[in-house]
């Protein structure tokens, strides 16, 4: 009878450990990276939902180039960083790049207060 328990028991906990380890993170970002490159001008955006509420800053990488914002709050469980080399665009808040910044594809990341990265995508840039 303790040797049926005990296979029972063993049973029930690999099951459990099956559904448990294949349920989605309630707690996973989202990311969406877009970029533009043209002659004169790169711009790109990195934009989180489904964010826990607090501080993060966006990171972007393409080739060799590697530019961070700062902290930033999130709105609700969202939040919005444009990185450009348009002095309109950035005289409007956008995060100063080079033009050249861009290097075919970009890597954008969304990094908590704590330093760890919640989120990262890389996208193919747009050329005008």
């Amino acid at each position: 009878m303790k040797s049926m328990i005990m296979k029972t028991s063993t049973a029930l906990t690999a099951v459990l450990a099956v559904f448990v380890t294949t349920l989605p993170d309630v707690n996973a970002a989202d990311i969406r990276v877009k970029c533009e490159s043209r002659a004169n001008r790169s711009s790109v955006s990195v934009d989180g939902s489904n964010l826990v509420p607090g501080s993060y800053s966006a990171k972007i990488i393409s080739g060799s180039n590697t530019k961070k914002s700062g902290l930033k709050a999130t709105t609700g469980d969202e939040i919005e960083f444009d990185f450009d080399s348009d002095p309109g665009d950035i005289a409007a808040g956008a995060i100063r790049i080079s033009r050249t910044f861009i290097q075919g594809q970009v890597t954008g990341q969304l990094i908590n207060a704590q330093g760890f990265t919640v989120a990262q995508a890389t996208r193919v840039c747009r050329t005008k």
